[in-house]
């Protein structure tokens, strides 16, 4: 490799701030996950900070946030309209949980509130036999752990995308548009630490809406089959250097 490969991570919103402050924030997360032998750079884009031109990037990540997809504000349109962009450029592109959405929307997918509401805590995600021959999920188990959470969902996938994987409560979990443009509804940044903290600051509302956050608590467990999903994207960004 003549250089380091470039990425760029989209920040989208920001976390928690009781966690930020033992955990850092989203971003954080995604450096620790990420391959060390990448160049990253962090832009805000939630703040208005904006990523210059795609083909400046090798990679490209999106972050999660407390926004949503459907409310359409204008940082995030602007934001997917450089995101198609990207994937008509051909830059491998990894969308998680907002990013997951925000690229589902930028493509023509349909973005909206779960009509069960909200998914939360470690659930089990189910790979279709079609992730078999895909470049980031190839080799990995049929079923595997997964951090989420979420209220809003990909409720329609875009024209000619690949649906790659799914769980009990969300049929989209992960999908693939082209061959370098994936969306992962779960959280692959996402320690179980950081999970529990989730639940813990969500407990009030969890209560209130009917799901039993000591039981979401109990079920909480480390999910490293879908942490590795950041390397792998780290190596198929690295491996895709001219």
């Amino acid at each position: 490799m003549s250089r380091q490969a470039r990425v760029v991570i989209l920040k989208t919103g920001t976390t928690y701030p009781t966690i930020r402050e033992v955990s850092g924030d989203f971003e954080d997360w995604f450096v620790r996950g990420l391959s060390n032998e990448l160049a990253l750079t962090v832009v805000n884009v939630e703040q208005g900070d904006v990523p210059g031109n795609a083909h400046d990037w090798d990679g490209i990540v999106v972050t999660g946030s407390p926004a949503m997809v459907s409310d359409r504000a204008s940082w995030s349109e602007a934001t997917a309209q450089w995101l198609a962009g990207a994937v008509d450029q051909r830059i491998p592109v990894l969308g998680v949980c907002y990013g997951h959405q925000l690229l589902a929307h930028a493509l023509g997918g349909e973005v909206g509130y779960h009509p069960e509401g909200r998914e939360t805590g470690t659930k089990t995600i189910e790979l279709l036999p079609v992730a078999e021959s895909d470049l980031l999920f190839a080799g990995l188990p049929a079923t595997f752990k997964a951090q989420l959470t979420h209220k809003q969902s990909v409720l329609g996938l875009p024209p000619g995308a690949v649906l790659l994987g799914r769980s009990q409560f969300e049929p989209h979990q992960a999908f693939r548009v082209g061959d370098c443009a994936w969306g992962v509804q779960f959280h692959p940044e996402f320690t179980d630490a950081i999970m529990t903290a989730y639940l813990g600051v969500q407990a009030p509302e969890l209560a209130a809406e009917n799901l039993d956050p000591d039981a979401l608590l109990a079920a909480v467990e480390p999910a490293p089959v879908a942490s590795s999903l950041l390397q792998r994207f780290s190596d198929l960004v690295i491996d895709n250097l001219d």
